[in-house]
This record gives C-alpha cells, sequence and structure tokens, in this order.
C-alpha cells in the first residue's frame, strides 16, 4: 500500500517541483515499469500464458494518462481520495448490476462513501480545482475497470508485465500528440522512473503475490490506507495543508466503505473467502 501511495506523492512531486509535463511523466512511468527486474523476468518466463488484452492496456494508459494530468492541479491526499473512492464505486457499482444485492448497511455504508466525495467536491475554498478532479474520477473508473478485466488472469504478474508494454505505446502516441506542451526535466524523469520500476513495478509484484493468501474482503479492506498514507507523505515530503474538509471527507469516504466490506463479510457463508 505504501507503493501504491508512493505513485501519489511521486507523481505529485514531480509535477509541482520540477517541469516535465504529464504526458512525458506518464511515458517514462509506463516505459520505466518494463525495465523492473521482476516485471521483466515474470514477463519474459510467463508469455505463453499471459493474455494481453488490449482493452485491459488501454484501461492501464488511461489511468496512467488521467492520473498524472490530474495531479497537476490535486494535492496527493485529495488526489488519492477521489482515486480510491472511484476505484471503490466503479467496482462496487459493477456488482450491483451483476446482481449483487446490498443490506440496509451496506447501502447506508455507500450512500456516506459517495456524500464524502460529493463534500469534497462541492465548491468552496478548499474545494479540489474541478478539472483535475474530473480526471482523477477517470483515473479511478479505468483503474476500478482495468482491476475487474483482470481478475481472471492466471498469470497476473506476466499479464500486467504485457499491459505495461502495450500502455506504453499508447503513452508514446499521447506525448506525439502533446508535442507541443513538451518539457524535459531530469529529476522529473527520475522520479518518473521511480513511479514506474518501483512503486509501481515493485509494488504490483508484491501485491499479487501476497493476494492470493487475503480473502477479497481483507485485501479491499487495506487499501483504505492508500489515501491516508499519500496525505501524510504530501503533508511531511510536499509541504501540503491537510484541511480539515479533506480529514471529515476522507473519514465518511473510507468509513463508509469499510461498511459495505464488513457488511459484505458479515452476510457471507462461514468459509466463504
Amino acid at each position: 500500500m505504501t507503493a501504491f501511495a508512493a505513485n501519489s506523492i511521486l507523481c505529485r512531486m514531480a509535477l509541482k517541483t520540477t517541469a516535465i509535463d504529464p504526458a512525458t511523466f506518464t511515458l517514462i512511468r509506463l516505459a520505466s515499469a518494463q525495465a523492473n527486474p521482476v516485471a521483466d523476468r515474470a514477463g519474459t518466463d510467463g508469455r505463453q500464458g499471459a493474455r494481453w488484452q488490449l482493452p485491459s492496456a488501454f484501461g492501464l494508459f488511461a489511468y496512467a494518462a488521467a492520473f498524472s494530468f490530474a495531479y497537476v492541479s490535486l494535492s496527493a491526499g485529495t488526489g488519492a481520495l477521489i482515486l480510491f473512492g472511484a476505484v471503490q464505486a466503479t467496482m462496487i457499482l459493477y456488482g450491483l448490476l451483476r446482481g449483487e444485492r446490498f443490506t440496509p448497511l451496506q447501502t447506508v455504508g455507500l450512500l456516506i462513501a459517495l456524500g464524502g466525495l460529493v463534500a469534497l467536491l462541492l465548491p468552496g475554498v478548499t474545494a479540489p480545482h474541478w478539472a483535475g478532479a474530473t480526471l482523477m474520477a477517470i483515473a479511478g473508473i479505468a483503474w476500478g475497470a482495468y482491476s475487474l478485466m483482470g481478475r481472471a488472469s492466471t498469470h497476473p504478474i506476466e499479464t500486467t508485465a504485457g499491459n505495461f508494454l502495450r500502455a506504453a505505446v499508447l503513452g508514446a502516441l499521447l506525448s506525439i500528440v502533446a508535442i507541443g506542451v513538451f518539457a524535459w526535466d531530469a529529476r522529473g524523469a527520475l522520479l518518473a522512473v521511480l513511479s514506474g520500476a518501483v512503486a509501481s513495478g515493485v509494488g504490483y509484484a508484491i501485491w499479487y503475490t501476497v493476494l492470493p493468501a487475503l480473502r477479497a474482503t481483507h485485501a479491499a479492506t487495506v487499501q483504505l490506507s492508500v489515501p491516508v498514507i499519500a496525505a501524510i507523505g504530501g503533508v511531511l515530503l510536499l509541504g501540503e495543508h491537510l484541511s480539515l474538509r479533506l480529514v471529515l471527507c476522507s473519514v465518511a469516504t473510507l468509513g463508509g466503505i469499510a461498511l459495505v466490506l464488513h457488511a459484505r463479510r458479515l452476510n457471507r457463508p462461514p468459509g466463504d473467502g
């Protein structure tokens, strides 16, 4: 979870303190994930079993691109909260559309979580920029869709490596389209490499390794820590202000999602992960 939160911190740090543009950051992040020894070995050893699907690669690209452009105007904590809320909302709503029925307690939790996000986005002095918030919501939806498409993969690390490769090609096309705003910065490029090769490459490898040992509800619940870690990192490393509005909306959003997950666990038959 620290690696996932580091993506928010590294991206915000690059776009706030260096001259690199969002498209270039995205391309370097996606391409450098292929340079990670773990991801590269997995991609080489498991190419026969990996299913590289264009929709999944596009979902990964859409997430990475919208994520980078959103952090031009969002703080690390605010961006992570919107991203995480959008991811969970996408996956929860997908379950509802597939016929999953919520208990009254789960419904209350979902309404609280959505209310927290709405309250964060309402106009006001401390409200996030609407364009950045919209892009981050799109990033969350894309990541949620990518996660849903990848659930059936029997070779998750290998498939992720393949998707990063194809997403990097799309990232190169984005950089060509955005050539008019191209801006190179050595420190920004280094931060993008750290985001891709370390925070993404190593983080995803660790996550997919431990994921089989976790119950689905536990895996979802532990992700509640990501926005909190990102917010703390933003305050400590970037000097960002932790507003009362962000704190209260985070409590509402994350608490509501936790309630949904907890109620789901309570209503599952014994032995059902």
